[in-house]
């Protein structure tokens, strides 16, 4: 465990100390305790966005500037990716065996993992947690969708939501890991909300209690914040909203449809999916609405599913 490393090495250090001089142990100290692996979901610089078009999987910078083409050219449907928090795998939903399974890549293509092996159920929208040792995700293995979670080599599946005839999708990790926000419905005629869980399914949160829909819930990178979409007000735009619900900010006042947001390593942009009145296409804002710039410029295809990982 981290906490045992760092332990270990404190001891280490202090030992040194005697032999090399205070100063340069407590320098050695701070080295140590700050370069820890980066994690997406945690303060940190900015890296490249990842995102899908054209049913693969692409990364950008966030100035629209180095492109690369993720998964291989197959005629299958690559889409929703999430960053490792090492920043070292993509996770992603593909239907290159008939249904959707969770695979994984390398952010510069090959080295694929398929993570999930259901031969006849659909599992989507993975989200990696705070420690990379978990997967969540959305399956209808059960009839309707539900939240699971799932070791990256594919053992170790955990149920989390368990309601009956309504679905739960689009989950996301806490930067705690402590807690799991999704899409789920009110009631099975219900309208979508946002709601958050432990991951061993207990503590159930309704974050927001409109009679619109509400969708794609992305932790801010502090855990202060909800990012998510809402038709409120006719057309669906970026907002923002505390865990425990209450003070909501609206982002995006766009009379086209924005989706998907996912907030900068920074907490200082989101990235969200938006039209530009021909297709759709990734943008950035500042969380009080301020600073929209485009990313992509693409004339021909549909991107969507940001998510903004950390540079490393």
């Amino acid at each position: 465990m981290k906490t045992v490393r760092l332990n270990h090495l404190r001891a280490a250090l202090l030992l040194a100390a005697a032999a090399a001089g205070l100063l340069a142990a407590v320098a050695l100290l701070v080295v140590v305790l700050y370069a820890q692996p980066a994690e997406a979901n945690f303060p940190g610089t900015p890296g490249k966005i990842a995102y899908a078009s054209n049913a693969d999987i692409y990364t950008i910078k966030p100035d629209g500037g180095g492109v690369v083409k993720v998964t291989p050219a197959t005629p299958t449907d690559d889409v929703e990716p999430s960053y490792s928090p090492s920043g070292k795998r993509i996770a992603y939903s593909s239907n290159e065996d008939g249904d959707y399974d969770i695979y994984t890549i390398k952010p510069g293509g090959g080295g694929i993992v398929k993570v999930t092996t259901n031969a006849t159920t659909n599992d989507e929208s993975p989200s990696y947690s705070p420690s990379g040792k978990r997967i969540a995700y959305s399956s209808n293995e059960d009839g309707d969708y539900d939240i699971y979670t799932i070791k990256p080599d594919g053992g170790g599946i955990v149920k989390v939501t368990h309601n009956d005839n309504t679905n739960d999708v689009e989950p996301s990790y806490s930067p705690s890991g402590k807690r799991i926000a999704y899409e789920g419905q009110d009631g099975p005629n219900g309208d979508d909300e946002i709601y958050t869980i432990k991951p061993d399914g207990g503590g159930m949160v309704n974050v927001t209690r409109n009679d619109t829909a509400e969708s794609d819930p992305d932790y801010a990178p502090k855990g202060k914040r909800i990012a998510y979409s809402s038709n409120e007000d006719g057309d669906y735009d970026i907002h923002t909203i505390k865990p425990g619900g209450g003070g909501i900010v609206k982002v995006t006042t766009n009379t086209t449809g924005d989706y998907d947001p996912s907030y900068s390593p920074s907490g200082k942009r989101i990235a969200y999916e938006g039209s530009d009145g021909t297709d759709d296409e990734i943008y950035t804002i500042k969380p009080d609405g301020g600073g929209g710039v485009p990313v992509t410029h693409n004339d021909t295809a549909d991107d969507g599913d940001p998510y903004w990982g950390s540079r490393q």
